[in-house]
Formats: structure tokens, sequence, C-alpha cells
């Protein structure tokens, strides 16, 4: 999965806009129980406050004294968290205090929270053995007394972290349960999503296969434009094509007439002038020949939807060769798969392979090896291709001199019969498919020819 596909796109993007909703909504409710519990919290704390000011009465010098102790024994633990206090508003006198607090006082904060407005507030704090605090405080008058009193009751926060963390790790292993669900249904939304381009990236391919000559018309509204664009495309690429070639075939019949009248009218003067111009003659007829067949090659190589099985091609041109070269008594070695198909067309390739199956005959002793496979290729989008390989057990090329072997009309050895083009057209026809050929030494002992050519996979 590259990272500029849509695949990617799609799915990268809505993992993380999925991802980060996810962890929004974890905040959210983790802050949305823990102020939960503070409130259930305060409201334990509010009842402490309201038994303690129950047990609370006026003495005779005016100072307040506890009738009872509240029920609640934690307040009477030393330093157990749970406290309460009643202090004088303006003076800061400690007047009560729970046993729980051993002359300590309940610690004073400055952002102190509204709890319900009613005076009532809030905060949080710790003790002095580092215990976490959450703690209430009003200001009082006992008894419709002027005297305002400082009441404070606090509560061992603590005691509720093993239940926040136990939350805490229920919400998250859900969430990342429901993250993971949702990526697996991202996946699937994708895959169906995109089904349709994959359906039309095998349909472009059996185009050009030629086992199909348009794209179908039952794609989805989004993506059907492109495919009537698609099929008009291939279509006026084969008007194009037969075009060309209607205007190559008009062209070598235009051509080719006055040069046949030109040449009788000269053919039986014996002047110099005249056998001047019949080699001239001569010359433009083979420059003609030349790239009207080339132009015949490349209309060819460029239309869409042709395909070639290889192996009965090379089948036929060996038993052609070989009876060529009756007196050779060349060993014809074929390896070649039957389901394996050249996109392209059979007189291209028959061109091709003749001139290689030829040049191999025509230096073999006695054996020529015909090989062909598909190239491994790593990106299943990359255009898919084929080797076919000729061997021969003959002399070969030196490695300095192949180069010079590919060139058009050299010939390394006058002794045989040929006109040195063979070579150069295998390389202007398989350049036409984007493909090319290398010379290389074989082991059989001669030379071995690669031909690199597109595949219809």
């Amino acid at each position: 999965m590259r990272s500029n596909s849509l695949w990617f796109r799609l799915l990268a993007s809505s993992a993380v806009i999925s991802a980060v909703l996810l962890l929004t909504a974890a905040f959210l409710l983790n802050a949305i129980f823990v102020h939960a519990l503070e409130r259930n919290f305060d409201q334990r704390l509010r009842s402490a406050m309201d038994g303690l000011l129950a047990s609370i009465d006026i003495s005779a010098n005016g100072k307040p004294v506890l009738q009872s102790q509240l029920d609640d024994t934690r307040f009477t633990l030393p330093l157990s968290g749970w406290y309460w206090q009643v202090r004088n508003t303006t003076s800061g006198e400690t007047y009560l205090a729970s046993p729980s607090l051993l002359e300590q006082l309940i610690p004073t904060a400055n952002n102190e929270t509204s709890t319900d407005g009613s005076g009532l507030f809030a905060y949080s704090a710790q003790d002095a053995k580092g215990t976490n605090l959450r703690v209430i405080h009003q200001d009082i008058s006992l008894f419709g007394k002027p005297q305002k009193y400082d009441v404070r009751v606090a509560g061992n926060f603590s005691e509720l972290s093993g239940e926040i963390t136990s939350f805490q790790h229920t919400l998250f292993g859900l969430l990342a349960g429901l993250g993971l669900a949702l990526l697996s249904a991202l996946v699937l939304q994708v895959r169906f999503a995109l089904r349709p381009l994959a359906a039309m990236r095998r349909q472009m391919n059996d185009i050009r296969a030629g086992k199909i000559d348009h794209l179908d018309e039952n794609y989805p509204n989004e993506i059907q434009p492109l495919a009537t664009e698609l099929n008009l495309l291939v279509d006026a690429n084969r008007e194009i094509v037969n075009r060309a070639r209607m205007q190559v075939g008009n062209l070598a019949h235009a051509l080719k007439t006055p040069l046949s009248v030109i040449t009788n009218e000269i053919g039986k003067n014996a002047s110099s002038l005249a056998k001047k111009l019949r080699e001239q003659l001569d010359v433009m007829r083979d420059q003609i020949n030349l790239y009207l067949e080339r132009a015949r090659r490349e209309a060819r190589a460029q239309t869409a939807g042709s395909s070639t099985e290889i192996a009965p091609v090379v089948e036929a041109l060996a038993r052609t060769v070989k009876r060529m070269r009756r007196d050779q008594k060349i060993d014809f070695q074929i390896s070649v798969p039957a389901d394996l198909l050249f996109r392209g067309e059979k007189q291209d390739l028959e061109e091709m392979l003749g001139n290689l199956l030829d040049n191999a005959g025509k230096w073999a002793k006695s054996k020529c090896r015909i090989t062909a496979a598909p190239l491994a290729h790593e990106n299943r989008d990359a255009r898919a291709w084929l080797e076919i390989t000729v061997e021969d057990d003959g002399p070969g090329i030196a490695t300095h001199l192949r180069e010079q072997a590919l060139k058009r009309g050299q010939r390394l050895d006058e002794t045989k019969s040929g006109s040195g083009l063979g070579m150069s057209i295998i390389i202007e026809t398989a350049t036409m498919y984007a493909g090319g050929m290398a010379l290389d030494s074989s082991d059989l002992g001669g030379l071995k020819a690669v031909l690199k050519l597109p595949m219809v996979v």
C-alpha cells in the first residue's frame, strides 16, 4: 500500500479522524466520570457537615461545643484523611477539630469553587501525610448569633483512585476495541468503494490484451463519465491507427507507381546518366519500403487490444529454419510456456524472432536453444514483461564487437550471406513496444540474444 494511493489516503484519513474522535471521547467521558465522582463525594461530605452542625451547641462563654461525636469512626483515626474543624472566621482561633487531625489544620486553598450557590465551596488539597483530600468549606452563623464560624470537612479522595483507574482501564479498553472494529469496517468500506476502480483497471488490461473492446457502462455515477471518456479514447485510438494504415498504403501506392514508370522509361537507356538514375531509384525504393514498413510496425505496436501466443510462433519458425538449414542438422531446444502471450501483433513477433532464429541457425554448429519466461515485477500496477532468449553453440561475438553488431547495416563476417539489417530491425520493432534487446555469452558456447517485450497478464 503506497502513500500516494487512493487506498492509503482514504484509509489513513479515516483512521486519523476516528482516532482523534475516539481519544476526544475518552478524555470527555473520563472527565465526566471524575466530575460525577467529585459531586457524589461532595454530597457525602455535605452529609457529614450537616451531622456535625447538628451536634454543635453554644456554651455560656459563647464558644461552640460538640455535644456528641460523629458516627463515622474514620474521623477519630489519626491522619486517616477524614477530618473536620470549626474555627473563628475573624481571628482564626480553632474551637473544635476531629481527633484524626492530631492538632493539624485542614489546608486552605484560593481556588475554591462553589458547589450549589449557597455559600458552600469545595476544593482539593493534601494533608501532612500527602493524602489527596476533597474539602468542603462554609462560613455559617449558629443559632442566629452574629459570630461567623469557618466550618470545614475533608475526606480521603485517594480512596476513589482505584475506582477511577478501573474505569479508565475499562473505558480505554472498550474504546481500543471499538477503534479496531472501526478500522476493520473502514478497510471493508474502502475496499468496497474502490472495487469499481479495480474492475475498471482489469477491463482496461483486457482491452489491451484484445479480450474485450470497451469498458462496461454500469459503473457508479462518480466514475461512469471516466469510463465513457476512456471508451471514446479507445475508439479514437483505433480510428487514428486505421487511418494511418490506410494513409501508409495510399502513400506506398502513390510513390511506387511513379518510380516504376521512371524505371521503365530509362530501362533501355545505356547512358551513364540512366545508370546513375537507376541506382538512385533503387535507393529511393529501398528507403520507401524501409520507412513504410517502419510506419506499419509502429501503427501495429500502438494498437490497443493485440496479443499473440508465443509458443506456436517459435515452433513454426524453428521448423522453417530447420528445413532451410537441413544440411547443418541443427537441434532446436524449445522451452516456451503455452500460456505466455506477447502484447503485440503476430507479424512483429514473427519478424523479430525470425531474424533471431535465422542468425542463430546461420552460426550454430549443431544446437540452438529458445526459452521464454515472464519477468518478475514487484509492483502489481507496473507493466508486465517477458524475456525471449535465443542461444546457439556457434563462435559467438566478442564483447567489444557486440555494440557494433547491433548497428544498422553492420556485418562482422562478410563470408555469410545477409544485409546486416536484421539486428537493427529487431531493435527498432522491440523499441516500438517499449522493449529492447541485448547480447551476451551463452553457456552453449556461442551467442545469447535476450529480447524483452511486453506481456499479457
